[in-house]
């Protein structure tokens, strides 16, 4: 697979989100499932692993540690602080530099790595400045623990503000076809930085595929359950875009996904898509929209006709709006 650029960090130009094995959509996957998909993904050139300690919590930093050790020397591990934990517990929002420190140590045990390859913000901690935590960071990379910086859901101030205390790798933040906020102020600030953007959710957690409609029925532990762009009125509302890209991909001879996924990767060349899943034909699917080639017209295509969508439906319920820093 080609490789991009995140700040000085080279990457395959699509990665894989590991969050939805052990978290968020639903029962974790069995382990030996989880390790299989992660290695298939190494074996189809991605290079790239996002995972958190959140996720489980903790867990899905134990599988990806598990499942990448045999191939530590060819890939690129990124994890997630600024959560506090009570046992598996969150308790919520703490980035003091003290926990930053001592839950990155633990990040290393769980991953089996001396040292993080990408180490985010997961969320802006409103109650500790950012030059403090961009400050920590630059003394972990300094004692070789952590190799790059980076931001999840951050706005431009926070980002610019971090930036001139320790240069910031990449961003992660929600952005696909469905998502495009990031495109008015977020994207500018990143290439005038030289900052990468990863986006998570390309897919719109799985609607833009076309395999959700509104009567899909989400599971207890299924985080869309309580996502209101989920809610049966916002599916039929937003099925219109999905209407769409089926019928582009038609056009195209490819699927939804790879189309969406496409259309990201043709934003810009620092731009790094993180598509999760847990069947690994979905991954191969995923994997082979690196190698479409959308002409100019085509992404001005597809662009127009997602414009004319009004998409409905908040990303996340009011309490979580609030961990999101714009």
């Amino acid at each position: 697979m080609d490789t991009r650029k995140l700040g000085g960090l080279e990457v395959s130009a699509i990665g894989l989100g590991c969050m939805g094995l052990s978290h968020g959509f639903g029962p974790a996957v069995d382990q030996k499932d989880g390790i299989d998909l992660i290695r298939a993904a190494v074996d189809s050139g991605v290079t790239f692993f996002d995972t958190a300690q959140i996720y489980g919590p903790f867990t899905n930093e134990e599988l990806v540690g598990k499942a990448l050790a045999p191939a530590l020397d060819r890939v690129v591990i990124a994890t997630k602080f600024g959560f506090g934990f009570d046992g598996n517990r969150t308790t919520g929002l703490n980035s003091r530099p003290e926990h930053i420190k001592a839950t990155v140590e633990d990040s290393l045990r769980r991953l089996g790595v001396d040292r993080i390859d990408l180490l985010y913000q997961h969320r802006v901690d409103p109650d500790v400045p950012i030059e403090d935590v961009a400050g920590t960071v630059q003394d972990l990379i300094a004692a070789g623990k952590v190799a790059h910086f980076g931001l999840s859901e951050a706005g431009v101030a926070v980002i610019r503000r971090a930036h001139a205390v320790q240069p910031v790798t990449a961003l992660q933040s929600e952005y696909s076809l469905w998502w495009r906020e990031p495109e008015a102020k977020i994207l500018p600030t990143l290439r005038e930085l030289g900052i990468g953007l990863v986006p998570f959710s390309p897919l719109g957690k799985g609607f833009l595929t076309g395999a959700i409609t509104s009567d899909t029925e989400f599971s207890g532990t299924d985080v869309r359950r309580n996502l209101p762009r989920f809610s049966e009125q916002a599916r039929n509302a937003n099925q219109a875009l999905v209407d769409l890209l089926s019928a582009i991909a038609a056009r195209k001879g490819v699927t939804n996904a790879q189309i969406a996924l496409a259309w990201l990767l043709a934003q810009h060349p620092s731009i790094v898509p993180i598509p999760g899943t847990t069947k690994i034909h979905r991954l191969r699917e995923n994997v082979g929209a690196a190698d479409i080639d959308l002409t100019p017209e085509d992404r001005a295509d597809i662009t127009a006709a997602a414009d004319q969508v009004d998409v409905q439906g908040e990303r996340y319920p009011e309490q979580m709006q609030r961990w999101i820093n714009r």
